[in-house]
């Protein structure tokens, strides 16, 4: 197959439907895969024939939002869960499972990772403050978000792409992966060993973090760097 001459398509996933009825995604993924050459595509949850998407997207990235909620991973409640969305979870967890079988190029952030791990058998933790301490704050009260070191582990994609071995990006969480799901390695952690980057060797392109890098994109090379070769590979796949 010739080299396509169009963008690659790069599928977001949005949030779930809010109380205004609107289905919403964080125009700093938007510009952060512009910038990287590609084309966004907004895909909400509830879509019955995802798997169809699997041909004309050629990367996706799932992004941030609520909390993934705990009977997907025979977790328990916390008072701290929050923007539980069964109907986001539920088409996120499936699409994960198509996008992985057919090798698609796949970027998770924040939510995104704690998606990919559940998906494949993986647990979280419910409320890192409860349940690891305070050591690292992951997340300002009430809801912000705040930079601490991150630790790349050599070897691994993240450090190919970054090309360092600490970074201090943007972290926005409260909950983080528990057990590791099989076919899963750890690329980063968090001084207080928390998992801050994932990646999944048999997979021809899979890679998630922990922060937010398009919060820190437009003005951090490192940031960027991510979307950059995200894109690329997806770009490559239509190459052969």
């Amino acid at each position: 197959m010739a080299k396509r001459l169009t963008s690659p398509l790069i599928g977001i996933t949005t949030y779930g439907r809010n109380k205004a009825d609107h289905y919403t995604v964080p125009a700093k993924h938007i510009s952060a895969v512009r910038r990287a050459g590609g084309i966004p595509v907004a895909i909400p949850p509830g879509e019955p024939k995802a798997d169809t998407l699997l041909d004309k997207i050629d990367g996706w990235i799932f992004c941030g939002g609520g909390d993934v909620g705990p009977h997907h991973y025979n977790g328990t409640h916390h008072e701290t869960i929050y923007m539980v969305d069964d109907e986001r979870d539920t088409s996120e967890i499936d699409l994960v499972k198509h996008v992985i079988a057919a090798g698609v190029p796949t970027f998770a952030i924040c939510r995104g990772i704690h998606v990919v791990n559940v998906s494949l058998g993986g647990t979280l933790y419910e409320d890192l403050p409860d349940m690891v301490g305070q050591k690292v704050q992951h997340r300002l009260p009430p809801r912000e978000p705040v930079t601490h070191p991150v630790t790349v582990k050599p070897g691994t994609r993240l450090m190919q792409i970054l090309n360092t071995s600490t970074v201090s990006p943007m972290s926005w969480h409260h909950q983080g992966i528990k057990k590791l799901a099989p076919g899963l390695i750890v690329s980063a952690i968090a001084p207080d060993n928390v998992i801050e980057g994932i990646e999944m060797p048999d997979h021809p392109w899979l890679l998630g973090v922990q922060w937010h890098p398009e919060l820190t994109a437009e003005t951090d090379e490192n940031q960027q760097a991510l979307y950059n070769a995200f894109v690329k590979v997806a770009d490559s796949k239509n190459e052969k």
